[in-house]
């Protein structure tokens, strides 16, 4: 019976963390991301479109957002920088 539950519970536990994945574009919509920035336009903060032309190396992205150097600190998981610094460097 033990084991059942267990196999349940990593199975459970699975299923959420694949429901959780989020594209890039999910990523930077509930980040709030386009409140400072847009796609091809620039608001306060330049467009991913003039983010992704500097050609600026991903891990370099990723630490500044997440360490806040230059750029707000932002509140999210590796993963999540991640697909959202992809997401943005995929709109050249």
């Amino acid at each position: 019976m033990k084991a059942i539950r267990f196999v349940v519970a990593v199975g459970c536990a699975l299923a959420a963390g694949s429901v959780f994945a989020q594209s890039g574009a999910d990523v930077v919509k509930s980040k709030g991301c386009l409140n400072c920035h847009a796609v091809d336009a620039k608001k306060v903060g330049p467009s991913f479109k003039d983010i992704a032309a500097k050609k600026g190396d991903q891990a370099a992205l990723v630490a500044k957002l997440k360490d806040g150097k230059g750029h707000p600190k932002v509140a999210a998981s590796d993963a999540e920088l991640k697909a959202a610094v992809g997401y943005v460097l995929s709109t050249k």
